[in-house]
């Protein structure tokens, strides 16, 4: 409980005084109506099934069981906790020291990603690869990415982080055309080069947010993407991009605000590359969508207008549908780790409906979800400052050590793939 102390000067005007007090009390209830103090902590949710893997795995990963407790002040409120990964990505951001790769792509577009070599021994002795797709008009120069990467290399993993088409200020685009919400071109380019220029290599796939949508959607696309795989880390996606649109209109939790924010920044990046992908004769983008492109204030009409004609989408329908993961997830036969925020402001809870069914349905797949951490937020620290690493990159790397774990040390019977143990292991004794 607040208790408010107002002293009223007898010189003032009563109606002054009692618009003032209004106005500090409307003030102090939304401060904390948005810091939440009252909101409990708790481990997160956990659906999955009764696998001897499932089990492993929650036992070698025990932050997974455990409670997951924000910074005190501010913490649990989705909406600060988005913010400040919004403005800032991360605190003491590191620099970790990486090559860029380029690789050219069959339509004339040029891909880029980052290679960051590990700076330890990895604790299973052997050759792992983390290959990396970061948020929307992210890279790996962003300071989210910046601090899990660095993360992951003192824990013996190279890193490679796919740049999306078009997210560097600094990298020209070669091809009219950037990066969209479910294009997997780029990615599979940079998952080829790691194959083949590290063939003793395993791989593990990570996804932030629309990043999550993209390696869920190359994984279950074709079974040879999952070949040298050990598993699948997606945190924060939406899984489908038709059945997000119309929460992502919505007031609720101010989704149409962020909607708003969202478009403006792809504003810039598509005026960005204006010269490439509206000048030069292309034949995709005309000066009619440029003059909706400067209208739009959401991001379904910048897809309607502009994303979708990248790949020849007839209509916004048709290239939700195309773009969306969740009509290719049920295909990932690799351990599977979704996590989600259950304050995350950008995810519409009827959308968790989606990983909560495919965990009961499938053996080898996590869904974690936590009361608290808005949109790639997931901060700790105990009153105020919060910590450099974050719940989530303490999750992911230490889902992946158990994966790598399991791998060396699981029987016989179960050498040919984890997500297929219970029924070779039964065969093998019948």
């Amino acid at each position: 409980n607040i208790a408010i102390v107002y002293t009223v000067a007898p010189e003032m005007p009563a109606m002054f005084d009692g618009m003032k007090l209004a106005a500090v009390a409307t003030v102090l209830y939304v401060i904390v109506r948005c810091l939440n103090l009252k909101s409990p902590t708790a481990p997160p949710d956990l659906t999955y099934q009764d696998t001897t893997l499932n089990h492993f795995l929650l036992k070698s990963c025990p932050i997974l069981t455990k409670e997951y407790i924000p910074p005190l002040l501010w913490g649990k409120s989705g909406h600060l906790q988005t913010a400040l990964y919004g403005k800032l990505g991360r605190v003491s951001s590191p620099h970790p020291f990486g090559l860029r790769k380029y690789l050219p792509m069959q339509d004339g577009a040029t891909a880029t990603f980052d290679l960051f070599e590990p700076l330890a021994d990895h604790q299973s002795g052997e050759d792992v690869t983390m290959v990396i797709c970061p948020g929307i008009g992210n890279h790996s120069e962003k300071h989210y990415i910046r601090t899990f990467v660095d993360y992951s290399q003192k824990q013996g993993y190279r890193c490679a982080v796919l740049n999306h088409l078009g997210a560097l200020p600094n990298i020209e685009l070669t091809s009219p055309r950037m990066f969209t919400y479910g294009c997997t071109w780029e990615f599979a380019a940079m998952v080829g080069f790691i194959k083949k220029t590290y063939p003793q290599s395993k791989l593990i796939v990570v996804g932030f947010s629309l990043g999550g949508n993209i390696v869920c959607k190359f994984l279950g696309e074709n079974r040879t993407n999952q070949e040298r795989v050990l598993c699948c880390v997606s945190v924060c996606q939406g899984y489908s991009a038709l059945r997000a649109q119309e929460t992502f209109l919505q007031w609720d939790q101010c989704r149409r605000f962020y909607n708003f924010l969202m478009a403006d920044n792809m504003k810039k990046i598509i005026l960005s590359h204006r010269g490439a992908l509206f000048g030069g004769g292309s034949t995709k983008m005309v000066d009619a969508d440029l003059s909706r492109l400067y209208t739009a204030t959401s991001l379904m009409q910048i897809d309607d207008n502009i994303m979708r004609k990248f790949h020849g989408h007839n209509s916004l329908k048709e290239y939700y549908e195309k773009e969306s993961c969740v009509h290719y997830i049920h295909n990932i036969n690799v351990p599977l780790l979704l996590v989600n925020s259950g304050d995350d402001p950008l995810v519409h809870n009827s959308l968790l409906t989606i990983p909560r069914t495919l965990a009961e349905k499938k053996e080898n797949v996590i869904f974690a979800l936590t009361l608290h951490g808005g949109h790639l937020g997931f901060f700790e620290g105990a009153v105020l400052f919060p910590q450099p690493l974050t719940w989530m990159d303490k999750v992911i790397v230490g889902y992946a050590n158990a994966i790598c774990q399991w791998e060396k040390q699981k029987p016989p019977c179960q050498s040919q793939g984890a997500h297929s143990i219970e029924t070779k292991c039964q065969d093998s004794k019948s």
